[in-house]
């Protein structure tokens, strides 16, 4: 049976840090992401032709909000983690009677929750900007909860993986939001020479950001169904990371 009261607990600790710092963990990243839409999705879309029929502001929405929500949901998960163990509260969690399961649901499910209400006040944000549709609500709503749980749990390995505040930031600033922008948030990879639109599909971002456009406008770089089966895929693998230092107890335990 799960213990839900411990999950409760660190779910409702987590949430509650969100919410004493509004200004940091929600309106800090809307705030940036309104920028986005104001300079690429106003100033320079109005100038820009359209892209497979669609305004190049509304275009770039889903990308806008993928970037947001994969930097977040690390970000927040990664944090959730490491401060217990850099207070050394960590160690009162491990002794008491709750799994490592439940660990993980209620650190994980807090940092994805702060993620999905995030990319819902920013597609509300970005309404005041562009306009735009969403052609298939329910998997717009299935690859946002998705992406945020799959990168919440990649969040948690590297706060766990990280001994100081500035590696918490590495991955994030350095690899995933390269990774971001190359991954045809603000482009269709169609535009691309052939040889770069081979080498683009290596960017595993790809698959998340032209899944999460097609759910707004029908349409993708790649097939749908591989960009859930690759989410799938890193979801397992983040799974089977989180499994494997639960097992050894890899710098929780030492």
């Amino acid at each position: 049976m799960i213990n839900f009261y411990a999950v409760r607990a660190i779910y409702h600790f987590e949430m509650s840090r969100t919410f004493r710092t509004l200004m940091q963990s929600i309106a800090s990243p809307v705030i940036s992401t309104s920028l986005y839409f104001v300079v690429f999705g106003s100033a320079i879309g109005s100038r820009m032709t359209e892209i497979d029929g669609i305004s190049y502001g509304a275009f770039i929405v889903p990308g806008l909000i993928m970037l947001s929500i994969l930097t977040e949901s690390i970000s927040n998960a990664s944090f959730g983690i490491y401060m217990p163990r850099f207070s050394g509260t960590i160690y009162e969690v491990l002794s008491a009677p709750v799994s490592a399961f439940e660990i993980l649901l209620g650190y994980v499910g807090a940092a994805a929750s702060k993620s999905v209400l995030l990319g819902l006040l920013m597609m509300l944000t970005a309404r005041l900007f562009v306009s735009f549709e969403i052609a298939h609500p329910i998997w717009m709503l299935s690859f946002l909860v998705l992406t945020s749980l799959t990168f919440s749990l990649f969040g948690f390995i590297i706060g766990i993986w990280a001994d100081g505040f500035e590696k918490l930031q590495v991955v994030p600033m350095l690899i995933v939001t390269p990774l971001v922008f190359l991954g045809g948030s603000f482009y269709s990879i169609s535009m691309l020479p052939p040889l770069w639109q081979k080498i683009t599909l290596f960017n595993p971002v790809v698959y998340l950001v032209s899944g999460f456009r097609w759910s707004f406008y029908g349409i993708s770089d790649v097939s749908v169904a591989v960009s859930l089966g690759m989410t799938a895929l890193f979801m397992l693998l983040c799974l089977g990371g989180i499994w494997l230092i639960f097992r050894t107890g890899y710098r929780l335990k030492n």
